[in-house]
């Protein structure tokens, strides 16, 4: 019994699909070429010869770029003078002066720094140390009087709690009865219940019916009073109304409205 190999080699049949899908793709190529040949013949003439001397491509396209230290004029990169104490900005195509010194035309100054000072920061400028002040272009010794200390700029001088500034000393402060030091310790308020009457506190005098106001220092009526000179009277509520949100005057129920005589007359309408 002999033995054959009886399968026969498989031949891949091209399906129409298969080749509506791929037979367009030599066309394609041709057209992609054709279209994309300007691109690289303007890359390659860049790098060939339009590129000018110390200049490079710029890797995000469009052209070239003046490499650091040159500016570009025209289609060429040239270099540019950076003046003594001078270095070139984070761009490479300008430069900026060093600590020190400030900008003047095409040259850097130096900041000159009086006695007493220091540089501010990097912008330029200078300040004076703790304990002086800027007096034209100089620093001068702030004098601190008695009762006093620095204030947080440390170029001036604040008064203590209990004393008032009065000219270029610190005087205590009289703290009358019925008050007390206000937040900034150097003046007074009078306390809840009095109220200020030229340098001294004076009791607030309650009528009946009256209640301390918010604040401490005058009076307001009770609900169903209002305020009359320096007593408290009683609202008259006629007859279908009540006491209003004030609490100091009346309102018609509803259904009711107010009439010329004060009362309220059933609304007809």
């Amino acid at each position: 019994m002999s033995f054959f190999n009886t399968r026969q080699p498989v031949v891949p049949i091209e399906s129409a699909a298969t080749r509506a899908r791929f037979g367009a793709c030599p066309t394609l190529l041709v057209v992609l070429a054709v279209i994309c040949w300007p691109a690289v013949g303007a890359i390659g003439s860049d790098v060939s010869g339009s590129t000018p001397p110390n200049a490079h491509l710029d890797p995000y396209g469009g052209g070239w770029k003046c490499d650091r230290g040159f500016r570009s004029v025209g289609t060429s990169c040239v270099a540019f003078q950076v003046p003594s104490n001078a270095y070139l900005n984070e761009f490479g195509r300008d430069w900026k002066c060093a600590r020190g010194y400030f900008k003047i035309d095409a040259a850097c100054a130096r900041i000159e720094v009086p006695p007493h000072a220091f540089l501010a920061s990097a912008r330029g400028g200078w300040r004076c140390d703790q304990g002086y002040r800027r007096a034209a272009d100089s620093c001068v010794l702030v004098f601190v009087p008695e009762n006093a200390y620095l204030d947080a700029s440390s170029n001036d001088w604040r008064c203590r709690r209990r004393f008032r500034e009065v000219g270029n000393a610190c005087e205590g402060i009289e703290v009358p009865e019925g008050g007390h030091l206000d937040r900034s310790g150097n003046g007074w308020e009078c306390s809840r219940g009095y109220r200020k009457q030229g340098g001294v506190c004076e009791p607030v005098e309650l009528p009946p019916h009256a209640f301390l106001d918010s604040l401490g220092h005058d009076w307001s009526c009770e609900r169903g009073f209002r305020r009359s000179a320096s007593s408290c009277l009683a609202v008259e509520v006629p007859v279908n109304a009540h006491i209003g949100a004030s609490g100091s005057s009346w309102r018609c129920d509803p259904g009711y409205q107010r009439q010329q005589d004060s009362t309220c007359k059933r609304n007809t309408r």
